[in-house]
């Protein structure tokens, strides 16, 4: 029957900080899932690995209620590529895809559970996420997923018209088939289907329910079946109406958990407070009625010892929360019964805990559930590697036979113990290896140490920690050295244990030898030194274990040692962290190294705290080559926290900033970080400033353009009223007094009509290439008696420059006029300008011009400027003269009619051509834009 199947989040393309896509992995009212980065590229990828290779059937999304992708594709492949980014995509087969509502309906306030029915097998599903739909909540253009579900069976058992499932060859050879449809207890029911999907595996059930609350009725779903199967139609009807019931529940609790974190985000600690009580007290009456009506009667309490709580609380899956199993009158009974046994009532209610310590209850939920219409199999085989019953659980199915079937508690007893109520004696090995900590422990606590349950394992740790604490202060050196070592020794054996509640108990221990015993007895840092040098490489494999939870509280603690005063003098545990990575290291061990160096790294710095720039750097750079996109990341974000300290250091160990090394997106995005952090523009936002840059540039030219043919318009307009005037003068005064034309002038053949055409009227030069546009560029770049006023860019003439700059140009305020020079100087120049007298003094217009370029004075009249400005020993301060000076210097030189044709030597007609001052400058003025 399908089932809900578990995964692990292989990788994804980027998330927002605090959103990551292993969010996923958890299924509880409280998730916020995984959210991609602000403003990124689309579209965003998710790859998930199943715990093994199944046969989908089913797949759930909880799109978020206004960051919603408008498709997302479905991809699914047997195995990854060696290196997994880029993904190949001949590795994965398209399933196809879904699209999303964009909630507009709902107004943004309501999230769309997505129910896909496919037929698909693999061990690697894809996801992909297209561009998001817009709405006036996401103002980042974010894509996010509040939830995954995977439904399905083993891809070696799903075909059953293929392969018999081993459970019904186990019914076969003990001659009996409780799966035959025929059976009329079972006709039509979930048991004969092989499609059905069960209610308590549906994304819904999880995403709503009090996470406690939906393990206990999974555990009443799993006896109502076994109830079914043994025709106790009493005691079915019974756990089918608890169980309705206990929905309900779920759904109040899970509601406080939400409205009590909402109240801790908003500082209402007040509320919060109310919320977690108002929790326990609901909780503990509702466990009350299920012991009242013997609904947990398989289930009896297991009393914590209070004198020395754990914290953080172990998680509802935890032994140390379970009941102890009651008698029960046959084995097969216990073994369907108690293989999942669920969480019953405690002696400080779970929510209690779980307020203090929130991020256990998200790690606690990340295994899927059992299939709840599945037939009862080996725990190990059926279970994900995070659920796996623990080793009581396993002793409890295969030693039923030997030990006694009744388990009391002693009430006067705290300790939880076994069928004995003592721990087995010490093998001949386990003698031998703890000699030395028998010898000072005494031999009770070392075997309790030693014992195959973790109960009596938990509670030697506990005793051992008492007897610490009560150690008086004058007791001799050598007496506290031998207590320390020894206990030392029993903490590297519990942190190997598996069992969640021991391993907190040897990290209590742990934190008490550091913190405590080793400062209230003055003992010397060589002892702190052989705790951390004992104890923290155990502690670095733990960071690496297949459990999510274990792993979170192995990194935690060691994060915590490392800030402890008498470890972090010593240095130590830096020195762990910069160790390379190898290559056969697991994912979850390089993960959780790198993970912690970038936290330590914060937290410490790289002064005097084991961290140097060479070693940061050297395993950074060497991290940047890992096969995980997670670790490379990590990697990146070491290596800009580095150079936020160590700018120039940082550099030597990278590759230069050229475009080869940018061509590798690690090294881009790098390089891109230090553009942020040094203030300076990417890469690409460069390229959009020069993409601006180009589109104004281009913009205003075409402006320029567009000005300089209406100046040429007016121009044209003034030119040909004054040679329709000129011609009504020749005709006049070649009339004879009898009123009859005398004899033409030797004029050149240039009809009067199109003398001006190819013409300059500034400088006389004439060229074919004069066109509308020509003599725009000649106008604004070549022509000898203009230029362009560097405040204005306006292109005027030169014998009028000075009266520009007083009176026509757009920075006219900012200059004076010289008494003595006549010239126009800058305002804040012009003191010391008249003050020292070493301009060359002005004459009168009539007497001299004067040149604003050179300020010297020269002959008077339009005819001497042409010569000053144009001639071969003219202005020696006009830049456009040197040229075009051929050009002016030919014409001048020529003889006969082609020489007539320009500069001074030009005829009569072109002579009368006016030459307007600062024509270009007022009426026909014009702005540039230097390149």
């Amino acid at each position: 029957m399908p089932h809900k199947i578990g995964f692990v989040v292989v990788s994804s393309s980027g998330h927002e900080d605090g959103f990551s896509a292993r969010e996923l992995m958890i299924h509880a009212p409280t998730v916020s899932g995984w959210r991609s980065p602000k403003f990124c590229q689309f579209p965003q990828e998710i790859v998930l690995q199943m715990v093994e290779r199944c046969r989908i059937r089913k797949l759930q999304l909880l799109a978020h209620q206004y960051m919603i992708s408008s498709k997302v594709e479905f991809y699914i492949s047997e195995s990854l590529p060696e290196y997994l980014v880029p993904y190949q995509a001949e590795r994965f087969r398209r399933l196809g895809y879904v699209s999303l509502c964009d909630n507009e309906k709902t107004g943004c306030k309501a999230r769309e559970l997505k129910s896909v029915y496919v037929d698909a097998v693999g061990q690697f599903l894809k996801l992909i996420f297209h561009q998001n739909h817009a709405n006036k909540y996401n103002i980042y253009n974010q894509v996010a997923l509040v939830a995954i579900n995977i439904i399905g069976d083993p891809a070696d058992f799903g075909d059953e018209s293929n392969i018999t499932s081993r459970e019904k060859l186990i019914d076969h050879y003990l001659g009996h088939s409780p799966h035959n449809p025929e059976d009329p207890a079972l006709e039509g029911t979930f048991a004969g289907r092989s499609d059905y999907f069960s209610p308590l595996d549906d994304l819904a059930f999880d995403m709503y329910q009090d996470p406690e609350v939906a393990q206990i009725i999974r555990r009443l779903d799993e006896r109502k079946r076994e109830a079914v199967k043994k025709e106790r139609y009493d005691h079915a009807k019974k756990l089918k109406q608890a169980i309705a019931d206990l929905q309900k529940v779920g759904e109040r609790l899970g509601r406080y958990e939400v409205e009590k974190r909402c109240a801790v985000e908003k500082e209402d600690y007040d509320l919060a407070k109310e919320k977690k009580q108002q929790m326990a007290r609901y909780r503990a009456q509702v466990y009350e009625q299920l012991e009242l009506h013997g609904l947990l009667q398989a289930e009896p309490e297991m009393q914590r010892p209070l004198a020395l709580p754990l914290q953080p609380l172990a998680s509802p899956s935890s032994p140390q929360h379970w009941k102890a199993v009651s008698s029960l009158p046959k084995t097969e009974e216990l073994g369907a019964e108690d293989t999942f046994a669920g969480p019953g009532l405690q002696e400080k209610p779970l929510a209690c805990a779980l307020a203090s310590s929130p991020q256990h209850l998200a790690v606690d939920q990340s295994p899927p559930a059992p299939a709840a219409g599945a037939a009862p199999r080996s725990p190990v085989e059926v279970l994900p590697y995070d659920e796996r019953p623990l080793p009581v659980t396993r002793k409890q199915l295969g030693e039923a036979s030997t030990e006694p079937e009744t388990r009391e508690v002693d009430s006067s007893d705290v300790r939880r113990r076994g069928a004995s109520g003592e721990p087995e004696p010490l093998t001949e090995k386990a003698l031998r290896e703890a000699s030395s900590a028998i010898d000072i422990l005494g031999e009770a606590l070392v075997a309790g140490a030693y014992s195959k349950m973790w109960s009596c394992r938990e509670d030697a740790l506990l005793a051992l920690y008492k007897k610490l604490m009560e150690m008086p202060v004058g007791t001799q050196k050598e007496d506290l050295k031998n207590m320390l070592r020894a206990s030392v020794f029993l903490i590297r054996r519990a942190i190997k244990d598996i069992v969640s509640s021991v391993f907190q108990a040897s990290l209590k221990l742990l934190k008490m030898i550091i913190t405590q015993y080793i400062p209230k007895h003055k003992l010397s840092k060589q002892e702190t030194s052989h705790c951390v040098e004992r104890i923290v490489p155990l502690l670095l494999a733990r960071t690496g274990d297949s459990s999510a939870r274990l792993r979170v509280i192995a990194l935690n603690f060691i994060q915590e040692m490392a800030l402890f005063k008498e470890v972090k003098s010593l240095q130590l545990i830096p020195s762990y962290l910069v160790q390379p990575l190898k290559a056969n290291t697991s994912v979850h061990l390089a993960l959780s190294q790198v993970d912690l160096l970038a936290r330590l790294l914060r937290d410490l710095g790289t002064g005097s705290s084991g961290f140097a720039v060479d070693n940061v750097m050297k395993f950074a750079v060497s991290a940047l080559e890992h096969r995980v996109y997670e670790v490379r990341e990590t990697a990146v974000r070491i290596i800009l926290d580095m150079y936020r300290e160590h700018p120039a250091l940082t550099l030597d160990y990278l590759p230069p900033d050229d475009s080869s090394t940018r061509r590798n997106l690690l090294y881009k995005a790098i390089f891109e970080g230090f553009a942020k952090i040094d203030g300076r523009p990417t890469e690409a936002e460069v390229k959009a400033q020069k993409r601006a840059a180009t589109k104004e540039a281009e913009k205003q030219k075409k402006e320029e353009m567009k000005a300089l043919q209406g100046q040429l318009a007016a121009l044209r307009e003034t030119q040909a009223g004054t040679q329709e005037k000129e011609s009504d003068a020749v005709q006049l005064k070649n009339q004879d007094p009898e009123g009859r034309n005398a004899a033409p002038l030797d004029t050149p053949e240039i009809p009067d009509n199109h003398y001006l055409d190819n013409l300059c009227i500034f400088c006389g030069e004439r060229n074919e290439s004069f066109t509308e546009e020509g003599l725009d560029l000649h106008y604004w770049k070549h022509c000898l008696m203009l230029t362009r006023c560097d405040h204005c860019r306006q292109v005027v003439e030169i014998c009028s420059l000075t009266e520009h700059l007083l009176t026509e140009c757009d920075k006219r305020d900012g200059f004076g006029k010289c008494h003595r020079c006549s010239e126009a100087v800058p305002k804040e120049e012009l003191p010391r300008h008249i003050k020292t007298k070493e301009c060359n003094p002005a004459k009168s217009e009539k007497v001299a011009n004067r040149c604003p370029l050179c300020h010297e004075n020269f002959a008077p009249g339009e005819e001497a400027w042409k010569v000053h400005l144009m001639g071969p020993s003219g202005c020696t301060m006009n830049q456009r003269r040197t040229h075009i000076l051929c050009k002016a210097v030919a014409p001048q030189q020529g003889k006969g009619p082609a020489a007539s044709k320009s500069g001074t030597s030009a005829p009569k007609v072109g002579s009368k051509i006016p030459t307007p001052k600062g024509g270009l400058s007022k009426s026909s003025s014009r702005t540039y834009t230097r390149r």
